[in-house]
C-alpha cells in the first residue's frame, strides 16, 4: 500500500493550506490519520478518521483543522486554516486497515502504513 501527501508549503501565520494523501488501498475500511513531527520534537497525532462519523482531533488544532475523506477517491484530506507558527512540521498522513475503527486516542505504533510526508512551514 502507497500513501502519497501533497499540499504542503510556506504561509504566513493565518493563513490556510488544504494537506491531500492518496492511497493504493480503499480507505473505506481503514482507520486514517495525520501526523506531524516538528525538529527536535516527538511525532504527534493531529486528526484521526475511520468509518462514520467518528472524528478526533488534538486539543492544539481543535476549530482550526478539519480531516476528511472521499472513500471513491481513497484520498484524505486536511483543511489547515488560521495557521499559526507553531504548526510548523513535517505532516504525514498514516493508515491502518482496522475495519474502519480508530481508537482514542490513536498512537502512531499503531499504524501500519505511512506516507513521505509533505512540509508546512508557517512564519509570523
Amino acid at each position: 500500500v502507497r500513501l502519497v501527501e501533497s499540499g504542503g508549503g510556506s504561509v504566513q501565520a493565518g493563513g490556510s493550506l488544504r494537506l491531500s494523501c492518496v492511497t493504493s488501498g480503499r480507505i473505506w475500511t481503514a482507520c486514517m490519520g495525520w501526523f506531524r513531527q516538528a525538529p527536535g520534537k516527538e511525532r504527534e497525532g493531529v486528526a484521526n478518521i475511520g468509518n462514520g462519523s467518528r472524528i478526533t482531533y488534538a486539543d492544539s488544532v481543535k476549530g482550526r483543522f478539519t480531516i476528511s475523506k472521499d472513500n471513491a477517491k481513497n484520498t484524505l484530506y486536511l483543511q489547515m486554516n488560521s495557521l499559526k507558527p507553531e504548526d510548523t512540521a513535517m505532516y504525514y498522513c498514516a493508515a491502518v486497515w482496522s475495519g474502519g475503527y480508530c481508537p482514542t486516542p490513536l498512537p502512531s505504533s499503531l499504524m501500519e502504513y505511512w506516507g513521505q510526508g509533505t512540509q508546512v512551514t508557517v512564519s509570523s
